[in-house]
C-alpha cells in the first residue's frame, strides 16, 4: 500500500510538475485571453491544452497496458522502458532545440500543438515507469487471466492519464490566471525561466527510478 500510495502520489506529482512547466502550453491561454480580450478565453485555452494532453498520455500508456504478457515479461519491461525515458532525457539534454513543427501549428489548434508537445518534450515518457510499477503491484501472478489483467491495465491508464492531467491543468491555470489577472506580461517577460534543463534531467532521473524500482521488486 505504501508504494502504491507512493507511485500515484507520484502520477500527481508529476502533473503539477507537467503544469507549472511554460513549455506544456500555460503561457498560451494567458496570450488567448489577453489576445482576444475576454477572460472566458483564458478557461477556454486551458481545456483544449488539457484535451491535448490527456490524448498525449493515452497514446503512450495504452500500448502498454494491452501487453497481456506484462506479469511474465514485467521485469523486462519496466526495464527497457525506464531505459527508453533515459534516452529520451540525454536526447534532449544533447539537442536543446523545440522542434520546429511546434511552431507551424496555428495558435487557434491548441489541442493539437498540446498532444505533439507533449510527445515532443516526452511528458507521457515520464508516466511509464510510474503506470508500470502500480499495475505490478496491483497485480496478482497466476490468478489473473490475460483478459482481466488487460482490462485492469487498461483502467489503470485512463485513471493515471486522468490524475495526471488533472493536477497539470490545476498547476498552469493557477499560474496562468495568476499571471492574467495580477502580475501581467511585463513581469512574465523579466522573469521567464527555462526548465529545458531541469525538464530533461528528470527525465534522465525518472528512467532510472524505473529501473532501479523494477530491479528492486517494487
Amino acid at each position: 500500500m505504501t508504494t502504491a500510495a507512493a507511485l500515484w502520489g507520484a502520477v500527481a506529482f508529476s502533473g503539477i510538475y507537467h503544469g507549472g512547466n511554460p513549455g506544456m502550453g500555460w503561457p498560451l491561454a494567458v496570450s488567448a485571453a489577453l489576445m482576444e480580450r475576454k477572460t472566458v478565453a483564458l478557461p477556454r485555452a486551458l481545456g483544449l491544452l488539457a484535451a491535448g494532453h490527456f490524448l498525449s498520455m493515452l497514446a503512450i500508456l495504452l500500448p502498454f497496458s494491452l501487453m497481456i504478457f506484462l506479469l511474465e515479461w514485467e521485469l523486462h519491461i519496466r526495464i527497457t522502458a525506464g531505459v527508453i525515458v533515459i534516452a529520451m532525457g540525454v536526447y534532449l539534454l544533447v539537442h536543446r532545440q523545440h522542434p520546429r513543427i511546434l511552431a507551424r501549428i496555428p495558435p487557434a489548434r491548441l489541442a493539437l500543438w498540446s498532444v505533439l508537445s507533449a510527445l515532443a518534450h516526452g511528458a507521457g515518457l515520464m508516466l511509464v515507469p510510474l503506470f508500470l510499477g502500480i499495475c505490478a503491484v496491483g497485480a496478482d501472478a497466476g490468478h489473473k487471466a490475460a483478459e482481466t489483467l488487460m482490462q485492469n491495465n487498461l483502467l489503470i491508464a485512463l485513471v493515471v492519464a486522468s490524475l495526471h492531467t488533472f493536477t497539470m491543468t490545476l498547476a498552469g491555470a493557477v499560474v496562468a490566471v495568476t499571471i492574467y489577472l495580477w502580475l501581467g506580461l511585463k513581469f512574465l517577460s523579466k522573469t521567464w525561466f527555462n526548465l529545458d534543463l531541469v525538464w530533461a534531467s528528470s527525465l534522465v532521473a525518472v528512467g532510472g527510478f524505473g529501473i532501479y524500482s523494477a530491479v528492486g521488486g517494487h
